[in-house]
């Protein structure tokens, strides 16, 4: 028989269920503020199916690599990475629900991935919803960062393509006579009339400036009235098919310009090989390729493709880069959160990339009052039997461009 009276029992007991649910509150807390012990999880979400899905996965890729790196050399302080992936199917609606899903019920540390202004902004809406940091792997659109979202942060942005190309055009182009084609989205159409604006203020003439919807299938018209205006330089914001059909229809119409430049989609191995030949003389920009590298990150440039190789067979690419640039801006947030002993929370995390400074194999990277990277720049290459050779700027040029590029009667 027990003898303590029955009020004793009773606080007793309220005292040890009091125990018991501040222990599991304490624990819950703990689990959310420090969910380092033992594994830590970054939130992907990338189009890795619907009509994005081959930079989707391109991106998808690096990141891989970035979370494998860090694993490999023992995790942060002794924690494993998790990368939680998700598939937004190149859908807006997709992308939301997925952000949700990290944020809230995974509840990542932080979110990456990301292709697409179409899909990067709703993530970017979500992240902040949620307080939880988000840094894009590919985006452009001006407008984004304009969003006073204090948790969005990427990797790229327009001005890096604009000003070193606006730069050379006006350099090695003056006195041509220019056209400006640019496809029917926010990033092409944005860089367009940023480089109409620069040409003027240093005193190129644009002939013609002419919009033309992703995926047109006959560029022929298009094609004639730049043959009709006597066009030499063509600059064209078109993506990787949109070059391909249009370089195939001037080689079948006898249009022989002087340049054609392609900021987007023509840098890649994968262009080449559908081209040929024919891709030589071409001018593009690159924020990253093997052998094209930030000075001085050669043997983490090195690193990066021996690792991408050994996991996927074939050569990384700008694409890749941009993703395995992301996660480890994420990477080394998280890593200075912890090294000050600090909760690992999504507040801690966006104040550490608001101080971030790492040089990487892309850019040296560091992020403005807006989440834009501060030093993001490409360089201008041309290809030249095949291979990209930098020509833009002078002091990181490995070669000299070759113009006027041969017609199509010299080259057969």
């Amino acid at each position: 028989m027990n003898s303590k009276p029955k009020h004793y029992r009773n606080f007793a007991a309220f005292v040890l269920k009091g125990f018991f649910i501040l222990f599991f509150l304490l624990s819950f807390v703990f689990r959310v503020e420090t969910s380092f012990a033992g594994v830590i999880k970054i939130g992907e979400i990338n189009p890795l199916s619907g009509r994005f899905a081959k930079n989707g996965i391109e991106i998808h890729q690096g990141i891989e690599v970035a979370v494998a790196q860090t694993n490999a050399k023992g995790g942060i302080q002794g924690a494993t990475l998790k990368l939680v992936t998700r598939d937004d199917q190149s859908r807006p609606d997709v992308a939301i629900s997925r952000a949700e899903e990290l944020c809230s019920w995974e509840k990542v540390a932080a979110l990456t991935g990301g292709y697409v202004d179409s899909l990067v902004g709703p993530i970017a809406a979500v992240s902040q919803r949620y307080k939880t940091p988000y840094v894009a792997s590919a985006s452009l659109q001006k407008e984004l960062a304009a969003h006073n979202n204090p948790y969005f942060f990427r990797v790229s942005r327009l001005q890096g393509f604009a000003e070193p190309l606006c730069k050379f055009i006006t350099e090695r182009f003056k006195g041509q006579r220019l056209a400006v084609l640019y496809a029917a989205t926010p990033g092409s159409t944005e860089l367009a009339h940023d480089l109409k604006r620069c040409f003027q203020d240093r005193g190129l003439t644009v002939r013609l400036m002419e919009k033309f919807r992703p995926g047109t299938p006959d560029f022929t018209p298009l094609i004639a009235k730049l043959a009709n205006m006597k066009i030499e330089v063509i600059v064209s914001g078109g993506f990787t098919p949109d070059h391909i059909l249009f370089i195939r229809q001037l080689k079948e119409n006898k249009i022989s310009p002087k340049a054609y430049i392609g900021p987007f989609g023509i840098a890649y191995e994968s262009f080449i090989s559908a081209l040929g030949n024919d891709a030589d003389y071409l001018y593009s920009t690159c924020a990253w390729n093997p052998g094209i590298t930030t000075p001085g990150t050669e043997k983490a440039s090195a690193s990066f493709v021996n690792d991408f190789q050994k996991t996927f067979h074939h050569q990384p690419n700008t694409t890749n880069m941009h993703g395995y640039t992301s996660a480890r801006a994420i990477i080394a947030a998280i890593q200075k959160v912890l090294d000050n002993r600090e909760a690992l929370n999504g507040e801690n995390i966006r104040q550490a990339l608001t101080k971030l400074d790492v040089t990487l194999p892309m850019e040296h990277l560091s992020f403005d009052s807006n989440g834009d990277p501060t030093h993001y720049r490409h360089v201008v290459v041309q290809i030249q039997k095949r291979k990209l050779v930098v020509v833009y700027p002078p002091d990181r040029a490995s070669g000299r461009d070759i113009f006027p590029m041969p017609s199509w009667e010299q080259r057969n």
